[in-house]
């Protein structure tokens, strides 16, 4: 075995061309502060403390204003019994109105001459309107499937109704609205 101090060898250059002559880069000088930064800046803290200096007297030359004083008005405590009289009724209605009469004229059939219906989908084949009537069974409500002839031929109309009050129909409407079942129309009620 031999002894060898493996600590202290240098470790063998890998790559590098033997022959530069062993010359070394020289280290890098360090950077001087640059002269006229520091004039600057110099500069710019004179100024600063000039400022300061030149606003310090202005202070007290600034005239003050005499504060306004307020004058608050008295209150004077009135007496109750100094307050005016309470004012006398000089009206008399019941005395007007006891031997009068209002005349309403009324319709006298406020009702629709004619009953509603709501119109939900017209269709070519009588499968889709069965598939609609089955929607709007499951809002609870109860559709009719209409076979209608037309001069464009046959047609499948699904109908609800007929409704006294146009109010009961717009609120099956709005409950099939609820539903996703939009584009459902008011009209008078066609026979049937």
């Amino acid at each position: 075995m031999s002894n060898r101090d493996y600590a202290n060898r240098r470790p063998a250059s890998k790559g590098r061309k033997k022959g530069t002559g062993g010359r070394r880069k020289s280290a890098p000088q360090p950077k001087r502060f640059p002269f006229a930064l520091s004039l600057v800046t110099l500069g710019l803290v004179g100024g600063f403390g000039y400022f300061l200096w030149s606003i310090n007297d202005s202070a007290d030359k600034v005239e003050t204003q005499p504060e306004v004083q307020t004058v608050k008005p008295k209150v004077v405590k009135k007496d109750p019994n100094a307050l005016p009289p309470k004012p006398k009724e000089e009206w008399t209605y019941q005395e007007e109105l006891e031997n009068k009469q209002v005349e309403v004229d009324i319709p006298k059939n406020t009702a629709p001459t004619r009953p509603y219906q709501m119109q939900c989908g017209s269709f070519r084949k009588e499968a889709q309107a069965n598939e609609m009537k089955a929607v709007i069974a499951f809002q609870g409500l109860e559709a009719q499937v209409r076979k209608v002839s037309g001069s464009s031929g046959i047609w499948y109309k699904v109908v609800l109704g007929p409704y006294e009050r146009k109010r009961l129909a717009e609120k099956h409407r709005h409950i099939l609205q609820r539903g996703g079942l939009n584009g459902c129309q008011i009209w008078f009620w066609e026979g049937g």
